[in-house]
């Protein structure tokens, strides 16, 4: 909320002195609510705007706010995409999973989940079922089953995952 007005522009536009301006400025008073107000759309905003705590949300996200974590007994590594995504309604991931690897047999849970093959190709576990995912293919299924992904491929393959309620 930066105008760079000066105290005594600003009082000349609220129509204020500019002792009073100066002396609001340095706690040294408080203005009415009506006054407040004026100032407020002088300076471009309101009450609920200027008395409100939250932060701008952060949009866009780069390499340096991913964490990467890897398991080389199960031979996978694991990015998450947004950091504290724990907080949001969806957490997406990128999994890399070496040939002859896995990701950890989740149990049943509330949610569904997503997936996007970038690369190679995995075996999708849902309870007693197997499903061959290649690159370029998806997958999204409710997690009510016990349920991982493995590569018995010759390469790695990379996979965006997306998990909701937060679960990775």
């Amino acid at each position: 909320m930066e105008k760079q007005l000066t105290q005594e522009e600003l009082a000349n536009r609220c129509e204020l002195s500019k002792g009073f301006i100066s002396q609001v400025e340095n706690d040294l008073t408080s203005p009415s609510i009506a006054t407040l107000i004026d100032i407020l759309e002088i300076l471009g905003t309101n009450l609920p705007d200027f008395f409100s705590d939250t932060k701008e949300e952060k949009v866009t996200y780069t390499k340096d706010d991913m964490f990467e974590k890897d398991d080389d007994d199960l031979k996978y590594s694991l990015m998450w995409l947004i950091p504290n995504a724990q907080k949001n309604e969806m957490e997406p991931i990128m999994i890399t999973i070496k040939p002859g690897g896995q990701y950890i047999e989740e149990e049943p849970h509330e949610g569904e989940e997503f997936g996007y093959v970038l690369a190679g190709t995995i075996i999708l576990h849902l309870g007693k079922k197997k499903y061959k995912v290649k690159k370029g293919e998806s997958f999204y299924y409710k997690a009510k089953v016990n349920h991982f992904i493995e590569n018995t491929g010759k390469s790695p393959a990379k996979v965006i995952w997306v998990s909701t309620p937060p679960s990775f």
